[in-house]
C-alpha cells in the first residue's frame, strides 16, 4: 500500500470532501508500515475497502416551524463499518453538517469503537437543521420528521444511533418517542444517550467527557506527571465540556477557561460547581454564548470577545467543541503560555499542523478517537443493559468506564511506542483500531 496513491484516488473521486480526506490520510500515513507487513491485507484490498462506506442514506426531511412555515432540511444516515458489529455512531444537527463531514466522523468512528473493547461497528448521520434559537416544539417536530424517514435503517442489532453535537436528551426523547409509535414496539436498545427513567444508563451524559479525563489521567501517569494542581483550558461547553469539566474538579485540576462561538471566559479562579450547573442553562437556551457565563458570574469569569480557550495559560488543553478547531497558531500560542500537554476530546479537533506542531516540540497529545472513546463505549454498556433488560448503579458503570478507558490507553502504548521510548498515541490508537478491523473483514471474506 502507497499512501500517497490511494489518497489521488480519492481526491479524484471526492475532491471536495476535505474532512474526509483529511481523516483518511492521517490514518493511512500511521498505519502504512504495519499494513505493507500483511501481504493478506493487501491480497484481500482491506483499505480500499475499509475508506469506503457500506452505504449513505440521504433523504429529505420536512417540518413545520412556530408560524406555520414548512421548512426543509437534508438527513443522512452512513453506515461505514460493520465488520465487528452493528452500526454505532452519533446524530449531529448543525448547520454546517456535509456528506464529508458525517464520513470523516463515521470513517473515525470505526476505528474508535474498535479501541472501546466492545463489538460496535462505525456510522454517523445528522442533518444541517441548526437548533439555535429554535423552540422545543419546533425541535420536537423537526425529529419526529427526522425518524420518520430514518426508523427503517436502524435497530438494536442493526444500527444504533446516539446523540452528537445538537443532539442531546431532549432530542433522543422525541426521535426515541417516533421511532416507537412507527416500529410499534418498545425496543429501547435501538437508540442510546435516553432518558435514565426509560432505558438509559447512568452515567451517559457525562461519559465522553468523564472518560477524557481518565484517558488523560493514564497518559500523564505513563509521563511521570499528575493532573493534580493542572491549569485546564476547555473549548465549549456543550454536554462533552460539562462532564470534562466535572471530572478535571474532581481529580483535583483547576480549569480556566471555557469557550464559545462568540469568544472565551477566563476562570482565573477556577471554574466551580454552581458555573458547571449552569454550562447545562447555557446549552439548553440555544443560544450558543459563553459570555452568558461572565454575566451569570461577573466577578468569577471574565468575557473576551472573539478569542479562543487557548489564549488563557494552561498546562493542559482539552478541545471538546468542533472539528478542526486548533490550529497550528493556537498551538504555537499554547506553548508560549506555557501549555504541555493537549488532550483531544472533539472529533478531530486539532488541525494536521497543530498535531505536527505539538509532536515536534515536547508537547503530550493524544487523538480524539482515543480520548473522547468513553462517550460510545458508555453508550455501548447502554446498549447491553437494555438487551438484559437491567439498569447497573453509577459505580458499576464508572468502573467499567474506568477499565476501558486504561485498556484503550494500553493499546496505544502498545502500537504506539517508539524506539525512543516516547509514546505516538496517534500512531497507536490507530494502529490499534486498524488491526481489529482489518482482521474481522479477512476473516469475513469479500463483501
Amino acid at each position: 500500500m502507497k499512501t500517497k496513491d490511494i489518497m489521488a484516488r480519492l481526491q479524484a473521486k471526492y475532491p471536495g470532501e476535505s474532512e474526509y480526506l483529511q481523516a483518511v490520510q492521517e490514518v493511512l500515513e500511521s498505519i502504512e508500515e504495519v499494513y505493507n507487513q500483511h501481504p493478506e491485507f493487501e491480497k484481500a484490498k482491506i483499505v480500499e475497502r475499509m475508506v469506503e462506506p457500506d452505504r449513505i442514506f440521504t433523504f429529505r426531511v420536512t417540518w413545520t416551524d412556530d408560524q406555520g412555515e414548512v421548512q426543509t432540511n437534508t438527513g443522512y444516515r452512513i453506515q461505514f463499518n460493520s465488520a465487528i458489529g452493528p452500526y454505532k455512531g452519533g446524530l449531529r444537527f448543525h448547520r454546517a453538517v456535509t456528506p464529508s463531514m458525517l464520513k470523516f466522523l463515521g470513517f473515525e468512528q470505526t476505528f474508535k469503537n474498535a479501541l472501546t473493547t466492545l463489538p460496535m461497528g462505525g456510522a454517523k448521520g445528522g442533518s444541517d437543521f441548526d437548533p439555535k434559537g429554535k423552540t422545543d416544539a419546533e425541535i420536537m417536530r423537526f425529529c419526529q420528521a427526522f425518524m420518520l424517514e430514518l426508523w427503517q435503517c436502524i435497530g438494536p442489532d442493526q444500527d444504533i444511533p446516539a446523540g452528537d453535537v445538537g443532539v442531546g436528551g431532549r432530542e433522543i426523547g422525541f426521535l426515541y418517542g417516533m421511532y416507537k409509535k412507527l416500529a410499534r414496539e418498545y425496543n429501547t436498545g435501538v437508540l442510546t444517550g435516553k432518558g435514565s427513567t426509560w432505558g438509559g444508563s447512568i452515567l451517559r451524559p457525562e461519559a465522553t467527557g468523564f472518560g477524557a479525563l481518565y484517558f488523560t489521567q493514564n497518559l500523564l501517569h505513563h509521563a511521570g506527571k499528575d493532573i493534580k494542581g493542572c491549569k485546564v483550558a476547555v473549548s465549549g461547553f456543550g454536554n462533552v465540556a460539562w462532564g470534562a469539566c466535572i471530572k478535571a474538579l474532581e481529580l483535583g485540576a483547576k480549569v480556566v477557561a471555557i469557550s464559545g462561538p462568540d469568544g472565551v471566559c477566563a476562570i482565573p479562579e477556577g471554574i466551580t460547581q454552581e458555573m458547571i450547573d449552569y454550562m447545562l442553562v447555557m446549552r439548553a437556551s440555544n443560544r450558543d454564548r459563553v459570555e452568558d457565563m461572565a454575566t451569570r458570574f461577573p466577578n468569577k469569569a471574565f468575557f473576551t470577545a472573539g478569542k479562543k480557550a487557548w489564549s488563557v495559560p494552561c498546562d493542559i488543553a482539552l478541545p471538546c467543541a468542533f472539528q478542526n478547531e486548533l490550529s497550528e497558531d493556537d498551538a504555537k500560542e499554547l506553548k508560549s503560555n506555557g501549555c504541555w500537554c493537549c488532550c483531544e476530546v472533539s472529533n478531530m479537533g486539532c488541525q494536521p499542523g497543530a498535531i505536527h506542531f505539538f509532536q515536534h516540540n515536547g508537547i503530550l497529545f493524544a487523538p480524539g478517537k482515543a480520548v473522547n472513546a468513553g462517550g460510545v463505549a458508555t453508550s455501548g454498556l447502554e446498549m447491553t443493559q437494555n438487551a438484559e433488560h437491567i439498569s447497573w448503579s453509577g459505580k458499576e458503570v464508572d468502573e467499567k468506564l474506568h477499565f476501558i478507558m486504561k485498556s484503550i490507553h494500553e493499546q496505544c502504548v502498545k502500537f504506539g511506542t517508539q524506539p525512543d521510548g516516547k509514546v505516538d498515541y496517534v500512531k497507536g490508537a490507530n494502529i490499534a483500531g486498524f488491526m481489529k478491523v482489518a482482521q474481522a473483514m479477512l476473516e469475513q471474506g469479500t463483501i
